[in-house]
């Protein structure tokens, strides 16, 4: 009887410390003080201006700015989401009664709510921007004399191409598209023509919404998408996070291929994006599918 006692005690000792051992570093916690506060955003944006891979606080897998957004909104409501990113399911595309049916997506690719960024693309990649480096997978650069330099897919101009390299693309396939090699063959990133349509046949409306500003985007049916401010990824910066929305489109500019078309909106208005829509940049994706029905 004294021998089990005293093992009921020794396991009990030890449960008490595997316990406390698992409870000192909560969720949240990135920089394991044991309290998750606002210190925790700090040094998770830190974190990742310096490319650490540290602060998976939504558990997605990956370490980016929609992490930055599930914390604070767990200091602002105090509970977790429960629901890890995933690709829509059928409720998370909306018929805004657009002429064209498209349906667009309630969430940004990478996002698990739709206030939350979600992950920041260059045009024709379909890895998120994480590396914080200017690297591009349809440019080629050779050191060497006699030096060679240029895009080696979608190019309209011999020019701006590797070594003279011409494919007039002027569309992503699907295999470039973030949408459909994210969320599935249904989904693809918007063209220029579909944008133009959301910019026309829509109201805006500069709010919030959890405390994250966007744009409040109402069809002619009277259903509505929010688009966050989610800014833009340049090298090691974010750049206009909850000013500036920046939103690729799949439409490459044919004269000038250094630049493809992309959605641009701030509490000023909406429009196409004119002066930053370098193909290296990483801009939020929002899908798009044709209506079945």
């Amino acid at each position: 009887m004294k021998k089990r006692s005293i093992f009921l005690g020794v396991l009990l000792w030890t449960l008490a410390l595997f316990t406390a051992g698992a409870q000192e570093f909560p969720r949240g916690d990135v920089d394991r003080d044991g309290a998750v506060n606002i210190s925790d955003v700090t040094c998770l944006i830190d974190n990742l201006l310096a490319g650490v891979p540290e602060g998976d606080v939504d558990q997605d897998g990956d370490s980016n700015i929609s992490d930055v957004t599930c914390l604070v909104d767990y200091l602002l409501s105090g509970s977790w989401p429960d629901n890890p990113v995933s690709p829509p399911v059928e409720g998370d595309w909306v018929d805004l009664g657009l002429p064209s049916g498209t349906l667009w997506a309630t969430r940004n690719v990478g996002a698990s709510a739709p206030e939350d960024y979600g992950d920041y693309f260059s045009w024709g990649e379909t890895q998120p921007k994480n590396d914080y480096m200017n690297t591009y997978m349809w440019y080629r650069s050779d050191n060497y004399y006699p030096y060679y330099s240029g895009y080696t897919k979608y190019c309209t101009d011999r020019d701006y191409g590797y070594n003279g390299f011409v494919d007039n693309k002027t569309e992503l396939d699907p295999s470039d598209d973030a949408a459909t090699a994210n969320w599935g063959a249904e989904a693809r990133m918007p063209s220029w023509e579909q944008i133009e349509e959301l910019r026309y046949n829509c109201t805006w409306h500069w709010t919030q919404r959890n405390g994250v500003y966007g744009q409040l985007v109402t069809g002619p049916n009277g259903n509505t998408i929010f688009l966050p401010a989610a800014g833009h990824r340049w090298g090691e910066s974010l750049g206009g996070v909850g000013s500036d929305g920046f939103y690729w489109s799949r439409t490459l500019n044919s004269r000038n291929p250094i630049r493809a078309y992309s959605l641009y909106f701030n509490s000023g208005g909406v429009g196409w994006n004119g002066y930053s829509d370098d193909r290296v940049r990483g801009f939020a994706v929002r899908a798009v599918r044709v209506s079945q029905n």
